[in-house]
């Protein structure tokens, strides 16, 4: 039976507790390691699914395990930090008409309504006039929204466990040395700068944030020009929201070429406000190395915002540059929208497809004869009305035109960079969201080794992690506070100007007087699928380049899930500086080492390995043209829950993995027939062995019976001869398991004689075992030696016998009585 679906990749060291082994309530084997029930719904329905069972809230997931089946519902079974939010609805938000058929109408139930960040809108129906609806929905308030991050069940492992050999710091240092290693030399405590001019030694890497004092959510380590001192960087910090002054990202090792990340400027409304140091810092960031031969460089300024968004921003204190300002430079905007914007353009999506799915939350279980809901009356998804068609159409290009957007600017930068050799400096208002997206995105198109598993990871720790995407509010979960405290929102370093098109970062005070309800609406507002759409970007091009990835769109979602589950400590806080605080690195599981282990536990076959990936054939930059960057749905996420049939897409990524499948399974097959073939085969050589040496000792044994048959019926012809009567008896208990002989016969004695006439005479013969005897048949010795042997026959005892003293015979005889027989019957006969 399958206790924990798809998370038991890794082997999870259990803390003993006596408290977590009363609170299982019968669920151990549908439990993960310090997993514990919280509370528990017994004969709840699935509406989605029409299916029963047990519903309990743990402190990691809500888990449903089917009463039919006795195993756990995948749908029915979520994450707690997954769950957005939680409605507790009638049945006028369900219509009757689309319940299940099974559904009892005149019986009410209560309902609860669960709403996930994956796509996912699941409804359950509990008895009425219980107290399980409150008992599960008060507990799913309370551990989706911890206030406390320690509260999380990634921090329930035991830390001996977690593996310390790499730390993300470490990781990001050698993701440097890979980038940076032609730039300028490495000692053996990093990288070092010599003193020397040389062509390409261009950059330098300085600990001037080591203690994130310059700004606290960057990472310790950064890489900036060699001509710019950590003085310049601390004048230039203050002219850039959040002090996040430009820093190098990445850099091509053949043109010198860079791509460059910061916040937006702070100029003001009238853009006249300027900073000597972030201008000689930006230039810096655009060296211009004298070729003859080459145009020279050309620095581009991205602005991922909308020019007006722009604008408005500087009215608050920030802005974009101008060109004027920064020599050899062009600005550009992306016009991508902000946090806002995404999230509710995600949420009518979802909406959508969660009404009119094969499988949806008001129980429709029909794809061709679905029924809306209360917003849509009487469309469908398989060939609706015009209007459902109308308002899909509507809410899928909203949704794919953001996507679009992020793929052409991600892609024009990259080609900037790969055909011009310019370097170019990204950033929105704050510098963690849109920039974040572009960045990193640009880097994949740019770099082939960020399309492999190694390189997609190191991608992630660089862009996203440790340059400070703040991940904590965008999934609406608890950080920790700069006094080391826990918070919903951390205040971040404030500068001047450190605004955005977003609500501010604001703390709840530390008195904690706020309300967990505030704080909850709070990082509502913040939460945004921001890594969600970089993800949905990258699914876009291995459509469109299906061969220059080495993961698959399987793992994608798959690395979206652990995000969003928190179940590990990669992805909790804000920054590096507030993971550091907190000690996840140190307490935590890592999420990296369970994505490997489980696609090891897979092999070759393993879903998320792409089976196209070409490596040789896509070592280089890869620059879609616009026309190319048609975005589509990603249904590998967004279709799984509703349409799960149709979610693989018919791709030949799907087609691939699905005959993989079967033929593993066939080669395991085969390998079992195999294995029964050979133990079958080695059973018969080993029964022919066995019989072989039977017959060999059957044999023996005949031949040993012949050869005792010819013995004993000489042995009896010569008892015979002499007129004895012959009775054999073995005795058991001898050891040398001797046959005995008897016989008794009576002479006629002479008229004279003194001796009694009718004395009996007895002789007494034993047979000793042939073993013990010499192997010389007494047959051949007789015919070879005895002169008295005729045609007719042995003639003793009336003649002297060469074999009297055989060592095959020997008798054992009444002397007295024998001495008469000799004495009396002439016994040798005559001379």
């Amino acid at each position: 039976m399958e206790s924990s679906g798809s998370w038991d990749a890794i082997v999870w060291n259990q803390i003993e507790d006596p408290r977590s082994r009363r609170s299982t309530q019968g669920m151990e084997e549908y439990l993960l390691e310090d997993e514990e029930v919280h509370a528990q719904g017994h004969g709840v329905n699935l509406l989605n699914t029409d299916e029963a069972g047990i519903v309990s809230v743990t402190n990691f997931r809500l888990l449903f395990v089917s009463q039919a089946t006795k195993s756990i519902v995948e749908l029915g079974t979520i994450p707690l930090t997954t769950i957005e939010k939680l409605n507790d609805v009638s049945l006028q938000d369900v219509k009757l008409q689309s319940l299940p058929h099974k559904y009892d109408k005149n019986q009410p139930r209560e309902l609860l309504q669960v709403i996930g960040k994956d796509m996912r809108v699941i409804v359950f129906a509990f008895r009425p006039r219980t107290k399980q609806k409150n008992e599960v929905f008060d507990a799913l308030r309370r551990y989706t929204k911890p206030a406390n991050l320690w509260e999380l069940y990634a921090f329930s492992c035991d830390p001996s466990t977690v593996d310390k050999t790499s730390s993300p710091k470490s990781r990001l240092l050698k993701e440097y040395e890979r980038l940076f290693s032609k730039q300028f030399p490495k000692s053996g405590s990093g990288f070092e700068v010599e003193k020397d001019s040389m062509h390409k030694n261009l950059w330098r890497l300085t600990t001037v944030n080591s203690s994130y004092s310059l700004c606290s959510t960057y990472p310790s380590q950064l890489i900036v020009p060699k001509s710019i001192s950590d003085e310049d960087l601390w004048l230039a910090s203050t002219f850039r929201a959040g002090r996040r002054l430009p820093i190098i990202s990445w850099c091509d090792p053949g043109s010198g070429a860079v791509l460059a990340r910061s916040s937006q400027p702070l100029v003001g409304l009238m853009m006249n406000f300027r900073n000597n140091a972030d201008e000689k810092l930006v230039s810096a960031l655009c060296p211009q190395i004298f070729d003859p031969k080459k145009p020279p460089r050309k620095l581009y300024i991205v602005d991922a915002r909308p020019r007006a968004n722009a604008l408005a921003n500087g009215a608050k204190g920030g802005g974009s540059e101008s060109s004027s300002n920064y020599p050899k430079s062009e600005v550009l905007f992306l016009g991508i929208q902000n946090i806002h914007t995404m999230r509710d353009s995600l949420s009518r999506l979802r909406d959508y497809v969660d009404a009119h799915g094969s499988i949806s939350s008001n129980g429709t279980s029909s794809a061709v004869s679905l029924v809306g809901d209360r917003r849509n009356r009487g469309s469908t998804w398989g060939g609706g009305s015009l209007n459902s068609m109308t308002q899909f159409s509507s809410m899928l290009g909203e949704w794919l035109n953001h996507i679009q957007n992020i793929l052409v600017g991600a892609s024009w930068i990259a080609a900037q960079i790969a055909q011009e050799s310019a370097s170019v400096l990204v950033h929105c208002s704050d510098g963690w969201d849109r920039t974040t997206q572009l960045i990193a995105l640009a880097c994949l198109l740019l770099d082939p080794y960020y399309r492999t598993f190694d390189g997609f990871q190191a991608l992630v720790e660089k862009d996203w992690l440790a340059f400070g995407h703040p991940f904590a509010e965008r999934m609406g979960i608890p950080t920790v506070t700069e006094n080391g405290g826990s918070q919903y929102e951390l205040l971040r370093q404030p500068s001047v100007g450190n605004l955005s098109s977003s609500p501010s970062r604001t703390s709840l005070g530390s008195s904690g007087s706020s309300s967990n309800t505030s704080a909850q609406s709070q990082t509502s507002n913040n939460s945004s699928p921001i890594l969600l759409q970089w993800l949905d970007c990258i699914a876009q091009l291995l459509r469109l380049y299906p061969s220059a990835f080495e993961f698959s769109s399987k793992f994608l979602a798959d690395f979206m899930d652990c995000v969003f589950s928190c179940r590990f400590g990669n992805f909790l806080c804000n920054s590096e500086r507030e993971r550091e605080q907190s000690g996840v690195t140190s307490s935590c599981n890592c999420m990296w080492t369970y994505l490997a282990d489980l696609r090891a536990s897979g092999g070759s076959y393993h879903e998320h390995f792409n089976p196209f990936y070409d490596a040789a054939s896509y070592d280089a930059p890869l620059v879609p043209p616009a026309a190319a960057l048609a975005p589509t749905l990603w249904p590998q996420f967004y279709l799984r829950w509703t349409c799960p049939p149709e979610s693989q897409g018919g791709g030949l990524e799907s087609h691939w993995h699905s005959m993989s499948k079967k033929y593993a399974a066939s080669v395991k097959a085969k390998e079992i027939a195999e294995s029964r073939s050979r133990d079958i085969k080695m059973r018969m050589e080993s029964m022919l062995a066995d019989l072989q040496r039977e017959r060999r000792a059957s044999s023996s044994a005949l031949a040993m019976a012949q050869k005792a048959r010819r013995e004993n019926a000489a042995i009896k012809r010569a008892i015979q001869s002499i007129g004895c009567e012959v009775n054999f008896s073995i005795n058991e208990n001898q050891v040398d398991r001797t046959e005995e002989m008897s016989y008794s016969f009576r002479r006629e004695a002479d008229a004279g004689s003194q001796q009694d006439d009718n004395a009996d005479l007895s002789v007494s013969i034993s047979a000793i075992e042939d073993g013990l005897v010499s192997d010389t048949p007494s047959d051949q010795v007789c015919e070879s030696l005895c002169p008295l042997r005729t045609r007719e026959g042995c003639r003793w005892p009336h003649a002297a016998c060469a074999q009297l003293g055989s060592q095959f015979v020997g008798l054992k005889a009444n002397f007295d009585a024998f001495d008469r027989l000799s004495i009396e019957d002439c016994y040798f006969g005559p001379e």
